[in-house]
C-alpha cells in the first residue's frame, strides 16, 4: 500500500513516541497539573487556529465569527456530559456536528459576499450566538453552566490534535484544496475555469467550524465552567492573531504560532490588562517586518501518498 511507506510510518513512530513520552512524564509526576492546563490551552488554540487558517488563509474568507463555533461545541458537549450523562466521544461527536450544522445555515446565505462584508456578516453571527446563550435558562444564562464533567486529558488533547493537523493539511495538499486556494488567489478565474466557488466556501466553513465544535468540547470538558462571554468576539481576534503571527496558509505557521502566543500568554497572566496590547505591537511587527508570518507558506509534510507532495498532483 501506498500509504505505508516509508516518510508515513516514520511519521506514525514519532507521533507514537512523543505521546507515549509526556504520558510517562505525566505519571511520573515529572509534569505537574499547570503544565497540563497549559498543554491543553496550547492544544485547543492549535485546533483553532488550523481550522479558521483552512477558512481564511488557505480559501481567503475573512472569518470573525470562529468563536462562535466553539461556543457552539462547548455548550453541545456540555449539555451531553453534564446534563444528559453521555460519554465524552458522543459529548465530541455532537459538538462537531452541531458547530458544522451550524457553519452550513449561516454559510450559504453569507458566502456569497465577499471581504469586509463577510467579515461583518460572521461578527453578527458570533453576536447573535452569545446572545442566545445569555438569555437561555437551560445553559445558565449569562451566569454560566458549571459542573461540566472533566474529561479532557492529554490523551483526548494530543490525539484530536493530531487528527486535526492531518485531516486538513491533506485536504489543503488534495484537488479540493488547490481548489480553494484557487478561490483565494482569484475567485473569478477559479469560475472561470470551472470551479464551484459557492460550494468550495461553503465546505471549508463547515470543515472550520466541525474542528471548532471539537476545540469547544475539550474547553468545555477541561475548564468544568464555560459561559458565553468566553466565546465573544474577542476570542475570534485572538484566534485570527495566531493565524496571521504564524503565517496565513500555513499549517505549520498556525501551529507554531498556538504554540508561541500561548505561552506569552501565561507569562502576562498577571498583568491581563496588558495582553491585548502586547498582541497588538506584536500584530504590528510581524506585519511591518515579516508580513508573510513567522513561518511563511512553509507547511507540514504528514502522512501522503507518494506523488501528491507540494501540491504536485496532477489527478483528481
Amino acid at each position: 500500500m501506498k500509504f505505508l511507506n516509508k516518510k508515513n510510518i516514520f511519521n506514525l513512530i514519532l507521533i507514537l513516541s512523543i505521546y507515549f513520552i509526556v504520558e510517562f512524564l505525566i505519571n511520573r509526576g515529572i509534569i505537574d497539573s499547570y503544565i497540563i492546563l497549559n498543554i491543553v490551552v496550547i492544544g485547543v488554540n492549535i485546533i483553532l487556529a488550523v481550522s479558521l487558517n483552512l477558512i481564511t488563509g488557505i480559501t481567503g474568507q475573512f472569518s470573525l465569527g470562529h468563536a462562535a463555533f466553539m461556543s457552539i461545541g462547548a455548550y453541545a458537549s456540555a449539555i451531553m456530559t453534564a446534563k444528559l450523562g453521555q460519554p465524552f466521544i458522543v459529548g465530541i461527536i455532537a459538538a462537531a456536528l452541531s458547530a458544522s450544522l451550524a457553519g452550513i445555515i449561516i454559510g450559504i446565505p453569507t458566502l456569497r459576499l465577499k471581504g469586509d462584508y463577510l467579515a461583518i456578516a460572521t461578527l453578527g453571527f458570533g453576536e447573535i450566538i452569545k446572545i442566545i446563550g445569555l438569555n437561555n435558562d437551560y445553559i445558565g444564562g449569562a451566569t454560566g453552566l458549571n459542573d461540566i464533567p472533566q474529561y479532557t486529558n492529554w490523551t483526548w488533547i494530543y490525539f484530536c490534535v493530531v487528527i486535526t493537523i492531518i485531516i486538513i493539511n491533506n485536504f489543503i495538499k488534495s484537488y479540493n484544496g488547490r481548489a480553494c486556494i484557487s478561490i483565494r488567489e482569484d475567485e473569478i478565474a477559479s469560475e472561470t475555469m470551472g470551479v464551484n466557488t459557492t460550494y468550495y466556501k461553503i465546505l471549508v466553513f463547515t470543515m472550520g467550524a466541525f474542528f471548532a465544535g471539537i476545540a469547544g468540547a475539550l474547553y468545555a470538558n477541561y475548564f468544568y465552567f464555560i459561559r458565553p462571554d468566553s466565546f465573544g468576539f474577542m476570542k475570534s481576534i485572538d484566534i485570527l492573531v495566531i493565524v496571521v503571527f504564524g503565517g496565513i496558509g500555513s499549517v505549520l505557521g498556525s501551529v507554531v504560532g498556538a504554540v508561541m502566543l500561548s505561552i506569552i500568554s501565561v507569562f502576562l497572566q498577571n498583568i491581563p490588562e496588558l495582553r491585548m496590547v502586547v498582541y497588538s505591537v506584536i500584530l504590528f511587527l510581524i506585519m511591518v517586518y515579516r508580513p508573510q508570518g513567522l513561518i511563511g507558506k512553509n507547511d507540514l509534510r504528514l502522512f501522503k501518498k507518494r506523488g501528491v507532495l507540494n501540491g504536485c498532483t496532477h489527478s483528481k
